[in-house]
């Protein structure tokens, strides 16, 4: 899981990620609320951590652009705001949670896995590839003409990073990203894509020569 955090606290903010990168996060951090909402654009994350006052873009106008924008990222504030006021107003811009500064990282934990897999409602969690293939973001499971398929680890991460990427090619090098977080040699990439292809209809992960693969919808 890949997780943006927004916060202008130098020493707070390499705490949070020093301490998601040990749990097995891979976290991208920011300091002003521009730069985080354009990295957005370039990067699929699957949760947002904003602290609220923060340069250039506040923490709430950057949910609310990218609510504009139909993105639907879960979201947690991280706030030393107390008022009821700013607290309906985070809820009222989209967000999941609301973390009131200052915080156990053990609560943070807690809160991101709720957020996971209770923020998004349940028809927005299920994606509907083709007729009779969808796949169930928030339960990790992909279902053909009624019936599951199994998924290992891997393929599951991969048919994710396809379904967030429609209609892109995905090359090696965002699966790298995206799904080990390290360099893994080419042909791993290869040998674990083809193994999710064969549990797949034909036709659903295209290869583009040279380029990577794709899910056209």
């Amino acid at each position: 899981m890949k997780i943006l955090l927004l916060e202008d606290e130098y020493s707070l903010r390499i705490s949070i990620e020093e301490f998601l990168t040990d749990l097995g996060y891979r976290v991208d951090g920011f300091m002003d609320g521009l730069e985080a909402y354009n990295a957005i654009y370039d990067t699929p994350y699957d949760m947002l951590l904003l602290d609220v006052n923060v340069p250039s873009l506040t923490g709430f106008e950057l949910l609310q652009k990218l609510k504009q924008d139909n993105k639907n990222i879960p979201t947690i504030f991280l706030t030393s705001m107390t008022n009821l006021d700013n607290l309906k107003e985070g809820y009222k811009s989209g967000c999941c949670d609301y973390i009131r500064k200052p915080f156990d990282l053990e609560e943070l934990e807690l809160r991101i896995d709720q957020a996971f897999t209770g923020c998004l409602e349940d028809d927005s969690s299920i994606v509907n590839i083709n007729k009779d293939l969808s796949y169930n973001i928030k339960k990790s499971q992909l279902t053909f003409e009624n019936k599951e398929i199994i998924l290992r680890k891997a393929e599951q991460d991969i048919l994710k990073v396809l379904i967030k990427n429609k209609n892109i090619v995905v090359s090696c090098e965002m699966f790298q990203d995206q799904v080990w977080g390290e360099y893994v040699e080419p042909s791993t990439i290869r040998v674990q894509v083809n193994n999710l292809r064969k549990k797949l209809p034909d036709g659903i992960i295209q290869n583009r020569r040279g380029l990577g693969y794709i899910i056209e919808r």
